[in-house]
This record gives structure tokens, sequence and C-alpha cells, in this order.
């Protein structure tokens, strides 16, 4: 359900106020209830009788929202106020109104659950630019509008409800899977909407055209004559340029609008397919020389099964050259407390896109690449080139004096 890690039972204990509920049991499903809506509306205007202004964002989340869908009969609320640590501000005016703060965990997106006065519910409090509004949003209105997403989630929800869990939570996490998965493909649809702008902004754009592609670029080095495989080549600059230097190269996305512009514009020089970097790709076991990933890795909560991927795919000794948001800048931009910590972000690229992408400590990007069995070889901070001061050059002074991205070579051993 979230982008935090799995919670151990430690701290599953620590977030609860008293004692967290064990389980011990299976989980109860219940078939949808057209009366779920109803009770949402009840508590919303409860809740707002109770805070006023303060209530910024309330919606009707979690699985009771989707019409069809099977649920544990609690009702999800999504509620933003402004600045959910700051308890004092909002607490003491829910809880007059019967409300029961459950859940404290400031640490992770400043997160605060309740239960209700008198329906089983779950009010989940958040801060204005949390990463889970977006999410909760992006994932009911996946399972809303495609019935398939809807029963292939139901029907994973039916399966790990008849094991036992100590606690709820642990069910809850092992639903995470499933949930990227479709999670992953509504984020393919939303970019096929964005598929031309996007195309026509990253041919131009200083930093694609005169910073990351340059630097992708010098850490693949010679690639006259190899396989290369393109990993989220997006609209194709990036695999045509791989070409123009000998390449043999396959561009993969996840996206259908972007293949299809890739194939337009530069399918007369390189190969094109609708693939998902998260999954099995149609590539076969230690085929490629060089595989590049411009700007993808950070879109993804897990990294595991994309760089196992990457591992199988590659020929021993070959190379896996990617860039991905800086660690230390995404900390900075987005004004975050914890360094350290995995989550999900929300921005804008191009400027009226709405992008998600999930930021981390330097530390957890290294790890990852190790535990996939990459030995790292190069590890760069580049400088856009010279002539991007004539394009923009209030930008490029900002590509030279601030970490906008890092850059990973990184070798899979023979």
């Amino acid at each position: 359900m979230t982008s935090q890690e799995a919670l151990s039972d430690e701290k599953v204990q620590s977030a609860w106020v008293g004692e967290a509920p064990k389980l011990n049991s299976t989980v109860t499903l219940a078939d949808y209830d057209p009366e779920w809506p109803r009770l949402f509306e009840r508590e919303a205007e409860r809740i707002r009788g109770a805070l006023g202004e303060r209530v910024l964002v309330l919606e009707h989340v979690g699985s009771t929202s989707v019409p069809g869908l099977c649920a544990k009969p609690i009702v999800d609320v999504l509620l933003e106020v402004p600045d959910s640590d700051d308890e004092d501000a909002y607490v003491p005016a829910l809880e007059a109104a019967g409300y029961r703060l459950v859940i404290r965990k400031p640490d992770w997106e400043k997160h605060r659950c309740f239960k209700g006065p008198d329906t089983n519910i779950n009010l989940h409090v958040y801060s204005p630019g949390n990463g889970q509004t977006p999410r909760y949003r992006l994932f009911r209105d996946r399972l809303r509008s495609h019935p398939e997403e809807r029963e292939l989630y139901a029907a994973k929800k039916r399966e790990l409800a008849a094991r036992e869990w100590k606690y709820i939570q642990h069910y809850s996490d092992a639903k995470t899977e499933v949930v990227e998965e479709i999670l992953g493909r509504a984020r393919a649809a939303q970019y096929d909407g964005h598929s031309e702008a996007y195309a026509e902004h990253a041919e131009k754009s200083v930093t694609n055209a005169l910073y990351d592609r340059p630097a992708i670029l010098d850490l693949a080095g010679a690639v006259d004559g190899l396989r290369v495989l393109d990993a989220g080549c997006a609209a194709g600059h990036l695999s045509a340029l791989l070409a123009e230097r000998g390449a043999d190269v396959l561009g993969v996305d996840s996206s259908a609008g972007m293949i299809a512009v890739a194939r337009r514009k530069f399918g007369d020089v390189a190969r094109f397919e609708v693939a998902d970097i998260a999954g099995p790709l149609p590539v076969p076991d230690g085929s490629i020389d060089v595989i590049t990933a411009s700007l993808v890795l950070h879109y993804l909560a897990d990294w595991g099964p994309a760089l196992a991927e990457f591992r199988r795919i590659l020929k021993p000794g070959g190379a896996l050259v990617f860039s991905v948001h800086h660690p230390g800048e995404d900390w900075r931009w987005f004004g975050k407390e914890n360094y350290f910590e995995l989550e999900l972000l929300e921005d804008e690229f191009p400027p009226g896109t709405v992008v998600r992408f999930h930021r981390r400590p330097l530390s957890w990007t290294f790890q990852a690449v190790r535990d996939a069995g990459f030995a790292v070889d190069r590890l760069a901070e580049p400088m856009p080139l010279p002539e991007a001061e004539a394009a923009d050059p209030q930008w490029t002074a900002n590509l030279r004096t601030k970490p906008r991205f890092l850059y990973f070579r990184a070798v899979s051993p023979a």
C-alpha cells in the first residue's frame, strides 16, 4: 500500500500509540457494499465540522472507494492538514469529535492514523506535498477505470487474506508487489498522454541534450559493433545517438505512446519495443554488451527486479550505465528533513505535466547495485557541454554549481 519498506514486528509496535493489536488470524474480506461511499460522506461531514478550514484535502481512498472491489469493511479516508506534525492544531478537535489517534509515524511522510467514533474507518492524515496523496489517487482511479486491474488486485487480496498474519500491517505489506505492478502501468499510461510534448522538450532541453545524454555517452564509451539496450528509452533520442556511434540498439519503454514516437522519429536506426524494465525483458540471457538507463531508475521503488534482469541479459564484463536524480539535490530541492528516507515525490516535468519518482540516499543506491552483483566502475557528477551557455546561461549556471543528476558505470563481473 505504501512506498515505505515492509515493517518488522518492532516497527509495527513502535508506530502504534499504545499496544499494536495482533491479528493472529486470516483476513476477512467483504464483497463491495454500496453503503461504503455514504459512510465516507458522513465521516467527511463530521471531519469538516471539526476542523473547518484546516481541511486541505479530504477524499475516499482504498479498496472501499472502488465499486465492485472486495475489501476489509474499513473505510479509508485521506486527510491533509497544514502540518500533520503540529498535532496541537488538529488532534484535540478530532478527539473532541470522537476520533482516536492510533498510529504516529513522523519520520515517514508525517503520517498519523485515527479510528472513527462509530464507524470502522482508517483516517490517514498527511501534510501538503506528501507522496501518498498522488499514490492513493492514481491507484484508486486505475482500479476504477480498468476492470482487469481490479480483478487482478482482488485475486491477490483473496489469496493473501486466506493466510494467517500476526499483524494486519503484514497483510498490507504483502500486497505491495501487485500494487506496484498496477501503479507501474498507471504511470506508463500517464506518459502516453504527453509523449509528443515530452519528445519535443527532451530534444531541445539543455538538461537532456547538453548535460544528461553526453554524460551517458561518455560513460558508455566506444559502442561501435556492440549490442546496446537503452532501458526506459522514452522518445528514443539517446538510442539514436548510440546508433550513430555504430551500436546495434534496442530501446524499451513501458509507455506505448513513447515507443510510438521513438519508432516514428528513429525507427530507421534503432529498434523499439514496449517493455517494463521492472518485469521480464524480451532479451536472451547474456546477449547485451551495454545497458543504458537514462533518468529512469528513480521511478522504481524497488530496483531489485530491474537490476536482476540487467544482470541476466548482460554479457560477462558488460556495463550498465545509468543516471538518477542526485540524492543531495532532491533532499535540498524538496526541503525534506530526513535525508535517509526512501519516499515518493511529485514534480512537474515538462512544466504542466505531473511526474512521480522516489528519492533515496546515496548509500541505498550503492547497496542496491552491489546487491545485484555489479561492481561500480565509475561515479560521475558531470558538467554541461560548453555550448549550453549560449542556449540557456541561467540554467547552465545551475547545472555547474548544484548537483542535479548522478551517474554510474557498473560492470557485470566476468
